[in-house]
């Protein structure tokens, strides 16, 4: 594939993610107030991100890879299954794309009579935080922790889900099903990010506390996933694995 394929792949994938993921958070979480049967809660988010995963995985992956997250590039760089030659580009078309994305939601948002938002609330337009910004009142050491964390393991079922031993074609249900898992533990922590490029993208809406609480946005999930790549390097190598008089594991990385 050409590289403006691969652009477009993860600036679509990306916007997906946001408008799927932040956009179900925003209009369907607490659809008619408390208790109504409708809202589909924050279960309902956790599987709307991972399916947003799944289905942008198996419509792009084959372009761009699947990152739609700058953490993710991030973390298979340092996997050495990603060069390092195309990581900028990828994170301005994921920020690009989470960006409009979130710009998406804003205007359909704005439809509604009285739309506004609060941006002294945790979780406003879906936005990401810690201490009074976090759902559960998490402190700021709590989301790091998280954050690392969970990102670290989201890269290695990255890495062992696409790995060539794995079995073909179910990377995207590993994968997707992940994040949901990841969602359903972190939501209340710091509203989930594990990813910087869907904080940025709802934080330029709201300004305020969400923007200045964002640095940890990029710099845990990125810690995370350097470590998250450096341990599936390190457990998933067993040897050359020799196909063929090829070197597969050197193909491959």
């Amino acid at each position: 594939m050409t590289k403006s394929k691969k652009l477009a792949a993860e600036f679509l994938g990306t916007m997906w993610l946001v408008l799927g993921g932040c956009g179900s958070a925003i209009f369907a979480a607490n659809f008619g107030g408390d208790g109504n049967p409708l809202g589909i809660g924050f279960v309902g988010v956790a599987l709307a991100f991972g399916l947003t995963v799944l289905t942008g995985a198996y419509a792009f992956g084959h372009i761009s890879g699947g990152h739609f997250n700058p953490a993710v590039s991030i973390g298979l760089m340092v996997g050495k299954r990603f060069p390092a030659s195309e990581l900028p580009g990828y994170i301005i078309a994921q920020v690009l794309g989470g960006a409009f994305g979130a710009f998406i939601i804003y205007m359909i948002a704005t439809g509604q009579a009285g739309f506004a938002i609060d941006a002294s609330s945790a979780g406003a337009f879906a936005t990401n935080g810690f201490g009074e910004f976090s759902p559960g009142g998490y402190s700021m050491m709590a989301a790091l922790i998280a954050e690392v964390v969970l990102t670290a393991v989201f890269l290695i079922i990255i890495m062992g889900s696409t790995h060539h031993r794995a079995p073909i074609g179910f990377a995207p249900i590993a994968i997707g099903l992940g994040l949901t898992l990841i969602h359903l533990i972190s939501i209340p922590i710091t509203n989930t990010s594990v990813n910087p490029a869907r904080s940025t993208a709802v934080a330029l809406f709201v300004g305020g506390e969400s923007l200045s609480q964002l640095w940890l946005f990029w710099v845990a999930p990125i810690i995370g996933a350097v470590i998250g790549g450096g341990i599936y390097t390190w457990l998933g190598h067993e040897g050359p694995d020799i196909v063929g008089g090829v070197d597969m594991d050197k193909k491959i990385g």
